[in-house]
Order: C-alpha cells, then structure tokens, then sequence
C-alpha cells in the first residue's frame, strides 16, 4: 500500500507552480478531553501570519486540553515529501495541500474522509472553492483559502490616455487599450503567449472543458470550439502587448516588465505589484486593481481559482482531535483574521468584508463565484509538466494556425500525459 501511494501521488508531484486507516482513542472533545496529546499539522511557509497561528493554537489547548505544533513547510520538494509522510506510520495529522493536488492524494487513499466535518461546518462554503475539496462525492478536505488574478494597472498610463473610469467590460477594457496604444507612449497590456493560468480562466468562463470521457478514460477536449472561443479572447488580448508568444508571465517576470512604467496593465496575482515596487519604488504610487471584466457587467470573467485545502492524513491516530482543530481553524474568527492579514479570499462568501483594505484581495473577490480550476482528475498531474502542450497550442495560435489545427497538433502528447499512470 505505502509502495503504490509514494508510486501514484509521486508522479502529481512533478507538476509545477502539489496507508492504513487511521482510528480515534475514544476520547471525546472539551476541556481536558485530550490531555496529554500533541496535533502536528503542516502548514505551507508564508501561510500562516504569527498572530493567527497564535490565537489559533491558544483556542484549540484552551478547548481540547492537548498542545499544537505546526511545522512550516517549503513548497520545494513539498509533494514527495508529503508523499513519503502519508505512507509511514506517524505522518503529521493535518496538512495544507494544493487545491487542484487533492484529487491525485484522495484516490490513493492518502486522505482521510471529511464528509461529517463539512456537514457540521461547511454548509456555507463557497461552491467553487470546496470543488476542490471533493472527490468521487465524498469530501476529503476543507477549502481554507483561494487567491485569483487580477488586471493590474499604471493608474498614470491610464489617466494619460484619457481613460477615467473602471472598465466593467470586456469591450470597455480592449477599448480603454485602444486609447493607450492610440496615445503612443506605452504598450497597453502585457500579455505573453503562454499565460497558461489566464487562458485556463478564458476556458472556465466560455464553459469550455479541457478534457472528456472516452471509452472509460479521459482524452483532450483541447479542439472543442468553446475551448477556441476563449483562446480568441486571449488572442484579442496578445494583439496588444509586444511580449514574445513563446514564453510564459514568469519568462521575464511581467512585474519587472511593468515596473519600468511603460506598460498600462497586466493579469496576474495581487503579489506580483510588490515584485514591480522592489525593481521601481516610485511605480508604488501609480498602482492600482481591478476585476478581470467578462462580456457583461454583471458577472466578471471567469478565473483560476488557486488556492489551499486542508486535509487530515488517513493514517493519523488523531482523526476526531484533527476535526477539532479544523472546526477551531475554519471558523468563522480566525477564517476572516487569515483574510484580513493576508489579502486571500476566505472560504465563505460572507467573510468577504475582511478583505476591505486589501485593494488586491478587493479586486479580486468578485470573480469567485464564477471562477473554477484545472481539471479536477488525478490525471491531470502530468499535464502541466513541462513542455505543458496546452502553452505549445497557445503559442501556434498566436502565430497564425488556426485552433483546430492548433488542438491537433498537440492532441497525441496530451492523451499520453493524461494516460500515464498515476
């Protein structure tokens, strides 16, 4: 068992950019209830902020009367070592994992089933956020919390151009970009051939599928023409930057690249503005955040949701004192405190006002009702592996094959990752 679970979710753990079952003591919740016991979950670095990983452990010693130790993790190397741990006889008892990663240690029996823990506590969960969460209707983690893209702007390029006002379009922001490219002085967007993460939001808000059933397994869908209306969009979006079709956000990063003042915006994640303030300290002043427009006002474009659950491993002998420090984690104080301090969107549509302040998060927020994820199947993993075929798809587009020809072309790598053994 331990063999086949390192085997299975080892091959998730390429992907870039995520054993026995366990029993309860018998011993019940309250004061006291577990003395004497220790809780050890993993938490990724940079997710939990001092002030809530305190306030968080003095409320679970204070309810269950056992001691919590978190150990912060590296994301470098985190999925083979999460793997090895959930195969051996002591794996830490609760851990954050990536969203879209939760399928991949679901089906090889690494997680434990949370089925009673989201009908206790989970009611209100946003809908897109614990799809994640699910696999083959059973639930086998908690949503703790999402992060999507954003248009990010030069509020000077903007005004300079004469554009005054939000786009709340589609149409309204290619023409506040007609404005900027009409005006001379700067490139209006920022956009790459390969901003993979962007296109993958296109496709949720089209209604496109990446991939189908066929015969029992699962095969691109990369030709279906839904999947062709978003890569038009993208391409809409190309037609007004410079930046090279062959390379990804990261390949310079776009936030360098709009720190030097000459570009009038970019889609990426609200952190990226602190990459461009350290290359240009003076840029600070002139950025700003809004939603990703879709074709109406009324509903943004959809986005990638990308985010972390939180899961309790199988082979814990702590099960029932692990959902005790997630009802404690999960709650609606310290749910909203983790927003607040940290700009990410909470796991509830009603703890959204703990985003105030936070014009990122702010900016953000609207899109999660209509944003989704990558293809919640353990196959998906080897997708992603570089060369991903889906950014060879986008780059052929952008240089003139048409999308049909442009799915064929890498239609054969696609069904050889998503057939390799998981």
């Amino acid at each position: 068992m331990k063999r086949k679970l390192i085997a299975a979710i080892g091959a998730a753990g390429m992907v870039v950019s995520l054993a026995a079952c366990g029993s309860d003591d018998g011993k019940g919740a309250g004061a006291d209830g577990f003395k004497g016991e220790t809780l050890t979950v993993w938490a990724m670095d940079g997710s939990t902020p001092d002030s809530w990983t305190k306030g968080v452990t003095a409320a679970f010693e204070k309810k269950t009367g056992a001691k919590l130790k978190f150990e912060i993790q590296q994301w470098n190397g985190i999925q083979q070592k999460l793997t090895t741990a959930l195969s051996e006889e002591n794996p830490p008892d609760v851990f954050e994992i990536g969203n879209t990663q939760t399928p991949a240690y679901a089906q090889t029996g690494g997680l434990a089933e949370l089925d009673d823990l989201k009908k206790s506590i989970g009611a209100d969960w946003t809908e897109t956020l614990n799809e994640a969460s699910v696999f083959d209707g059973k639930q086998y983690a908690a949503p703790w919390f999402a992060a999507n893209r954003v248009v990010v702007y030069n509020k000077k390029v903007f005004a300079d151009a004469g554009v005054t006002e939000i786009p709340k379009t589609r149409a309204e922001l290619f023409k506040a970009f007609d404005k900027i490219k009409a005006k001379g002085k700067a490139e209006p967007v920022y956009m790459p051939g390969q901003n993979w993460y962007f296109f993958d939001g296109l496709t949720i808000g089209t209604g496109a599928e990446l991939v189908k059933k066929d015969g029992g397994k699962w095969v691109s869908n990369l030709a279906d023409p839904k999947v062709g209306e978003a890569m038009d969009i993208y391409k809409k979006y190309a037609s007004y930057s410079t930046a090279p079709k062959d390379k990804d956000e990261a390949t310079p990063q776009q936030a360098e690249v709009f720190a030097k003042g000459k570009t009038g915006a970019f889609i990426g994640m609200g952190w990226e503005a602190a990459t461009a303030i350290k290359a240009n300290p003076k840029i600070e002043k002139d950025i700003g955040y809004f939603t990703i427009p879709g074709e109406n006002a009324d509903k943004p474009e959809g986005v990638f949701l990308g985010g972390s659950n939180l899961a309790v491993a199988a082979g814990s002998q702590k099960q029932e004192l692990a959902k005790e420090f997630l009802k404690i984690a999960l709650s609606d104080k310290f749910e909203g405190a983790l927003s607040k301090e940290l700009g990410v969107i909470p796991n509830k549509e009603s703890l959204q006002d703990n985003l105030k302040g936070q014009p990122a998060g702010e900016a953000a927020a609207p899109s999660v009702a209509s944003g989704g994820t990558t293809p919640l199947i353990p196959e998906w993993a080897a997708v992603e592996n570089p060369p991903n075929p889906i950014k060879t798809y986008m780059t052929a587009v952008l240089n003139g094959k048409s999308h049909a020809a442009a799915a064929k072309q890498v239609e054969g790598e696609f069904n050889k990752r998503l057939a390799q053994k998981q």
